[in-house]
């Protein structure tokens, strides 16, 4: 991996941007931690763990390396004369959060209701994974799928909701598993029309 300038994409800069470490440095890190932990990182059993943690990265927070926008560029306007909404269940959601860096997995329900045009059903479900490969809080990532559908898409309203298992809080700290998380966020009509929000919700088993 080349020494790549990061600039954070959820967040705005805090000064220089930081240089992305080669994988070697990266690997090197995890060997520090595995010390750290209280065991060897040279034994036989953990001598290949730096490589398979730091490719475990480069996939869970690959979404630093795409762009939303990207995949809401194309869209259809022959639609046959569709002017009800548009909604999108039971997508995965898998991301780690910022502040433990440990997973949380759930599930995000999208909709809006198209003003000109409609979008590929498989990129909406994209968007949803681009911002969940990222260090994230479920607060910050419910904002940022809405605002990308709305910005790029101009609809008429835009509704997302995500419902989470934190093991941040599941596997540590207060030990309680069977807790979910659920954020929402509306735009446009369905901010304003409690009948269409509602369906929306319903729609979503809430």
């Amino acid at each position: 991996m080349a020494m790549d300038a990061i600039t954070p994409k959820n967040e705005k800069s805090r000064g220089e941007p930081l240089v992305r470490p080669t994988v070697q440095e990266a690997e090197e890190a995890v060997r520090t931690l595995i010390a750290w932990a209280g065991d060897d990182p040279r034994r036989e059993g953990l001598l290949d763990t730096p490589k398979r943690v730091v490719n475990a990265y480069k996939e869970w927070f690959s979404g630093y390396d795409e762009d939303p926008v990207k995949y809401l560029s194309r869209t259809f306007e022959d639609v046959q004369g569709y002017d009800d909404i548009v909604i999108l269940r039971n997508i995965d959601v898998e991301s780690h959060c910022e502040h433990h860096m440990a997973p949380f997995i759930g599930k995000a329900y999208v909709a809006y209701k198209p003003s000109d045009a409609v979008v590929g059903i498989s990129k909406l479900a994209r968007v949803v994974e681009i911002f969940a490969k990222r260090l994230q809080t479920q607060e910050t990532m419910t904002a940022q799928i809405c605002d990308a559908i709305t910005e790029s898409l101009a609809p008429m309203g835009t509704a997302v909701l995500i419902e989470a298992v934190h093991e941040c809080m599941s596997t540590r700290g207060v030990h309680h598993k069977d807790v979910t998380t659920i954020t929402t966020q509306f735009t446009g009509v369905f901010k304003s029309d409690a009948d269409l929000r509602n369906r929306f919700l319903r729609a979503a088993n809430q």
